[in-house]
């Protein structure tokens, strides 16, 4: 079964056994309290719905077992929970604005000694592991879509026995499998592809160890973060179609990456490679740049990614933003509607100043 392709395993997994007149779906579980005596002793504990979701990702992860949280920040804050105070954490010095405030506020606090390096600059990577005990890694960059060597970064980490999780929200399960290449922890905002309509906030964390696991779980019980069961089950029922969307949006952001290098009023075009996120720079100030993410009539000016739906934003309107971000980048997050027509919505924006 684990050999499946992601296509099969994204429709398949997280289903109730098959048997006569069983339902095909999983059932939403609203319950917070359980009858004593059997598996789940109480609400916050454990769910069956988030089982569901959880055996989902794990599978798409190439794992052995997934923790749901109510956030991609409350994964996140959990993994951070673990570590010793005081201890030394190397982190790229762009990402997510989320994930950047925490490791500042805790390096400030001295909770946490971080050492952010440009993580697409091996060198430096291996310079600052001297003496660390954690490696975050988020490939491609938020916005910058810089791509770290993930392969020699985490060898090197797991070299000095230290722990390593990848934030692999953009890439996804389909792109690149940070457990393969021996991370500890895969981390997504199931918000974004995963779930994939816009309509839920959800977070997980997948990993192979089950002593890292019950470390996390505990996190997860005592700090409270867990998932709703309706929000479990929509980003479920989004993960049937992860692959279809996925590959679509990146289809379409490959038909527009090299007419945005052409236009006239656009400076620099960030892309990977693979991925449906574009960063781009225009030729314009702060200001002008809001007022072509204001001008477009099917991109939705808007904060988040990884929807049907194509959205775009200028990143440091956002006070929490890398200073390393320009004040003229764009993000944009290519959904699934016709290339044509989001050609057509940029064109007519980008003329707006």
């Amino acid at each position: 079964m684990d050999q499946m392709h992601p296509e099969t395993v994204a429709i398949t997994a997280g289903r109730p056994e098959s048997a006569p007149g069983a339902p095909l779906n999983p059932s939403i579980s609203i319950n917070s309290t359980y009858t004593a005596g059997g598996a789940i002793g109480y609400g916050r504990f454990g769910n069956e719905t988030w089982v569901a979701l959880e055996d989902a990702i794990t599978r798409l992860e190439h794992g052995d077992s997934t923790l749901a949280f109510s956030s991609g920040m409350a994964a996140i804050t959990a993994v951070f929970s673990l570590l010793p105070h005081g201890a030394p954490v190397v982190a790229s010095n762009q990402g997510y604005s989320g994930t950047m405030a925490l490791l500042k506020k805790y390096h400030e606090q001295g909770r946490l000694e971080v050492r952010f390096v440009d993580i697409a600059n091996t060198k430096d990577v291996f310079e600052a592991l001297m003496g660390a005990a954690f490696l975050w890694i988020e490939s491609p960059t938020n916005p910058g879509l810089e791509i770290a060597e993930m392969s020699l970064i985490i060898g090197e980490a797991k070299k000095r026995n230290m722990g390593v999780a990848v934030d692999n929200t953009f890439a996804t399960p389909l792109s690149q499998l940070p457990l393969e290449l021996g991370a500890d922890i895969s981390m997504h905002s199931v918000t974004k592809y995963l779930a994939g309509h816009s309509d839920v906030i959800l977070g997980s964390l997948t990993v192979k160890d089950p002593a890292l696991y019950s470390r996390l779980l505990e996190a997860r019980t005592l700090i409270g973060s867990i998932p709703g069961p309706f929000e479990a089950w929509l980003a479920l029922r989004g993960i049937r179609t992860f692959p279809l969307r996925f590959n679509a949006a990146q289809s379409n952001a490959k038909a527009l990456v090299e007419k945005l290098k052409s236009h006239a009023k656009i400076t620099k075009v960030r892309y990977p490679g693979f991925g449906a996120i574009i960063s781009f720079e225009i030729d314009g100030s702060a200001d002008q740049t809001d007022q072509v993410c204001a001008a477009s009539k099917l991109i939705t000016n808007a904060t988040s990614l990884g929807g049907v739906e194509s959205t775009w934003e200028r990143r440091r309107r956002w006070p929490l933003e890398s200073e390393t971000v320009p004040v003229n980048l764009i993000r944009l997050s290519v959904g699934c509607e016709h290339h044509d027509d989001m050609w057509a919505d940029i064109n007519s924006a980008l003329a707006a100043f």
